[in-house]
C-alpha cells in the first residue's frame, strides 16, 4: 500500500489513549460528508471550539496523511492531491483529535468522498460588501479550484469608483466574456479572445440598458433583460430589501450585426419579463414572467412563473407560443434565475414567495426542473434554512455552485454539490481557502459564481482602461 505519511515528530507529539468522544468534530466550513472532485485543492478547517492543537489523519484504502498544528488543520497541496487522487471513487476517512487542558479527545471519524466526475478549471465571483444605495471597493475576481489562488480580473480600484456585475461567459469559456459597468463610465463590456469592446446597450425601442446576461451556445448572441427597478426597504424585516421591477423586457443581442431583437412575447406592457437564458441546444429561450401590478403596493403579490419560447439562431426569429414550464404562481410562489445544464437534462431555478430579488429571502430555495419529463422538486439535498440563491453548473453538467446564506445569515459564500449521472445529488462543500478563517474574517459576500474552463484571458488594467474611456459601440435596434 502506498503512504502519504508527514509526521512532524519534531514539533508535534504521539495522540495516545484519547478520550473518545461519540460525535463528529465541529469544523469549520463543514466538510463532514461531503462529495468533491479529485481536483480540489485541500479542504483546510479549523474547529468552532477551542483547542490547543488538532491532531488529523487522512486514511484511504490507498494511502494516509497526518498532520499536527496549533490551529488551522492544513494539508500540503501535493500529499493532499496524491492521496486524494489515489482514492477517486472511494471515500477518505478523516480522524480528528484536539488537545485542551493538556488533555487529548479523538471524535468518530468522518468521510469525504471522492467523485470520478472531473470538474472546472476556477470560478468567478464578484466580492462585495452588503450595501444598497452607495458602494466602496468592490471587484471581480477567480478562484482556482485546484491550488485556491484567487486572481484579479477587475477591481474597481483600477478605475472611478464604479459598480460592476453580471459577469456571464458562454458555455464556461474562458476567452469570452460580458460585464455591466455602471456609473459614470456605464456600460457593457464584451470581451473575446483579448479584445474588448464597450457597448452602449440601451436603443431606441428599450427601456434601459441591459441587464442580466445569458450567452446562447454558438456565442454569436446574449439574452438580455432590460429593467426599470425601485428600491425598497422593511424597517423590521429579515428580507431587509426589496429591488422590484417598475418595467422590464427581454432583448437578444447580435454580436456580429451589433443588434437587439425581441417579440411582443418577450416585451410585453402588460407582463414583467427578466432572468432569460438559452437552452443547451440553443433553440429555446427560457425567462421568467409575471403579471404587472401596481407598485409599491401590490409588490409582494407579484409572482414570476417559469417560461420559454422557442428560438431560431439562423433567422433570429422568435416563436408564436408562450409554454409555462412552472407556474409558480399557483403555488403562491416566484421563480428566478433560471440556468439550465449545458447536457440539456435539467434546468435549476430558485424559487422564493415573491418578486425575484432572493438573495434576501430566507425562504428562497433551489428547484431543479426535469427537461425530458418536465417534473419540478426542491433541491432537499442542499436547501439551507437560509438563502440558496444565484447559481451555475459546470460544463460537463456534473457539478452546480450557488450562493447562500447559511452561515450567517448575512453573507453570501459559494458551495458546489456534484449531481451524477443517475441525477443523485451529494452534500455541497464551502469553496476552499489557504485559510478557512478567511470566511469569518472577511465583510465581503460572494456574488454570482460562475464556472469557467481556464483561466480568464483579459488584462485587469486592459479591462479598466477601456472602461475609462469614453468611446463606446451603439448597439442598433433591428429592423
Amino acid at each position: 500500500m502506498i503512504l502519504y505519511l508527514l509526521l512532524f515528530t519534531s514539533c508535534g507529539e504521539q495522540v495516545i489513549n484519547p478520550e473518545k468522544l461519540n460525535v463528529i468534530p465541529p469544523v469549520f466550513p463543514d466538510y463532514t460528508g461531503v462529495t468533491v472532485p479529485a481536483s480540489i485543492a485541500p479542504l483546510n478547517f479549523v474547529l468552532s471550539i477551542p483547542y490547543d492543537k488538532i491532531d488529523v489523519t487522512i486514511s484511504g484504502k490507498k494511502g494516509s496523511l497526518h498532520i499536527q498544528s496549533d490551529k488551522v488543520a492544513a494539508f500540503p497541496p501535493s500529499d493532499w492531491s496524491s492521496i486524494v487522487q489515489d482514492n477517486i471513487g472511494d471515500s477518505l476517512q478523516i480522524t480528528v483529535s484536539v488537545k485542551s487542558e493538556g488533555k487529548w479527545r479523538q471524535y468518530l471519524p468522518f468521510a469525504i468522498y471522492i467523485s470520478p466526475d472531473s470538474i472546472d478549471y476556477g470560478l468567478v465571483y464578484r466580492l462585495i460588501a452588503p450595501g444598497y444605495e452607495v458602494w466602496s471597493k468592490m471587484g471581480i475576481y477567480e478562484t482556482c479550484l485546484s491550488t485556491a489562488k484567487q486572481s484579479t480580473i477587475l477591481d474597481n480600484k483600477l478605475m472611478a469608483p464604479n459598480c460592476m456585475n453580471c459577469h456571464t461567459f458562454p458555455q464556461n469559456n474562458p476567452h469570452k466574456m460580458s460585464l455591466h459597468i455602471r456609473g459614470a463610465n456605464g456600460a457593457t463590456a464584451l470581451v473575446q479572445n483579448g479584445s474588448i469592446e464597450m457597448l452602449a446597450t440601451k436603443t431606441d425601442k428599450m427601456i434601459g440598458n441591459a441587464q442580466y446576461t445569458y450567452w446562447h451556445p454558438s456565442e454569436k448572441y446574449i439574452a438580455f433583460s432590460t429593467n426599470k427597478t425601485q428600491q425598497g426597504f422593511h424597517a423590521r424585516d429579515e428580507k431587509r430589501v426589496e429591488v422590484i421591477d417598475l418595467e422590464s423586457d427581454v432583448f437578444v443581442y447580435d454580436i456580429v450585426n451589433n443588434e437587439m431583437v425581441s417579440c411582443p412575447q418577450l416585451s410585453s406592457k402588460e407582463s414583467f419579463e427578466t432572468f432569460p437564458s438559452f437552452s443547451a441546444d440553443g433553440k429555446t429561450l427560457f425567462f421568467c414572467t409575471a403579471d404587472a401590478r401596481p407598485i409599491p403596493e401590490e409588490y409582494n403579490q407579484i409572482r414570476y412563473n417559469l417560461c420559454s419560447v422557442s428560438f431560431d439562431p439562423v433567422s433570429r426569429t422568435f416563436g408564436n407560443k408562450v409554454d409555462t414550464l412552472v407556474a409558480a404562481e399557483a403555488m403562491g410562489k416566484s421563480v428566478s434565475f433560471p440556468r439550465p445544464s449545458y447536457d440539456g437534462k435539467y434546468l435549476m431555478f430558485t424559487m422564493s414567495d415573491y418578486g425575484n430579488f432572493s438573495i434576501w429571502h430566507k425562504e428562497a430555495d433551489l428547484w431543479l426542473v426535469d427537461l425530458n419529463t418536465g417534473i419540478s422538486r426542491s433541491l432537499t439535498e442542499v436547501n439551507s434554512n437560509d438563502v440558496e440563491s444565484y447559481h451555475n453548473w459546470s460544463s460537463n453538467s456534473r457539478w452546480f455552485v450557488f450562493s447562500s446564506r447559511r452561515i450567517d445569515g448575512l453573507y453570501t459564500r459559494p458551495f458546489i454539490a456534484n449531481i451524477d449521472s443517475n441525477g443523485k445529488i451529494g452534500k455541497p462543500f464551502l469553496l476552499p481557502q489557504k485559510d478557512p478563517e478567511e470566511y469569518i474574517r472577511s465583510f465581503y459576500s460572494y456574488n454570482l459564481p460562475e464556472f469557467v474552463t481556464g483561466p480568464v484571458e483579459v488584462n485587469p488594467r486592459d479591462l479598466a482602461a477601456a472602461a475609462m474611456k469614453p468611446e463606446r459601440k451603439q448597439v442598433k435596434p433591428a429592423n
